[in-house]
């Protein structure tokens, strides 16, 4: 029998995460698919997930084995410290690091992100950046009421024009709340 190896260890990975995905949904309601709990869609997902899994893993019983080929480091280090940056700005770092605000700290991120790839340029990642972050300021914060102010610490002074820049707009966050329950 040949085993793709690829195959079978992102099926082995796929499988293991579902399952401590689950493990971490245990302490939370699940409920019905009617009345769904706060711990019904995480477990859902692991469910899709560990599926997905086992459907790789089987896969890779039955193609011709391949090398594990070479570990993309540049990729695997952007991604990773990504959402370390995101966690340790958006609201500070034990006094080390001030609380910079929703605006910075995902900006910061996407930065950091988007320079995963070897073909990304420095104009296309400021444009995902700029795009993205002010979509991450409408949906999350204006839209959603995440209680994060855009920016804080040093940086506070310019929420007033952030809300000027959005006072047009606040009828319609207004209905998006009021029709999805907010």
């Amino acid at each position: 029998m040949q085993i793709d190896i690829k195959n079978v260890a992102a099926g082995g990975i796929f499988i293991l995460i579902a399952a401590l995905f689950a493990l971490g949904t245990m302490e939370l309601t699940i409920g019905t698919p009617l009345r769904m709990g706060p711990g019904f869609f995480p477990l859902l997902l692991a469910g899709v997930l560990a599926f997905l899994g086992v459907i790789i893993l089987l896969k890779g019983f039955a193609k011709s084995p391949s090398d594990l080929g070479t570990i993309p480091w540049r990729g695997g280090l952007f991604i990773l410290t990504a959402p370390i940056v995101f966690g340790m700005t958006v609201r500070g770092f034990g006094g080390v690091i001030p609380p910079l605000g929703l605006v910075p700290s995902v900006a910061l991120a996407i930065l950091i992100a988007s320079f995963a790839s070897r073909r990304t340029t420095v104009a296309m990642a400021l444009t995902m950046t700029v795009v993205l972050t002010i979509f991450c300021l409408v949906v999350f914060q204006r839209m959603l009421g995440l209680p994060v102010p855009p920016f804080g610490g040093p940086l506070e002074f310019l929420n007033p024009y952030v809300d000027a820049a959005f006072a047009p707009f606040g009828a319609a966050f207004a209905a998006f709340k009021s029709l999805f329950g907010g």
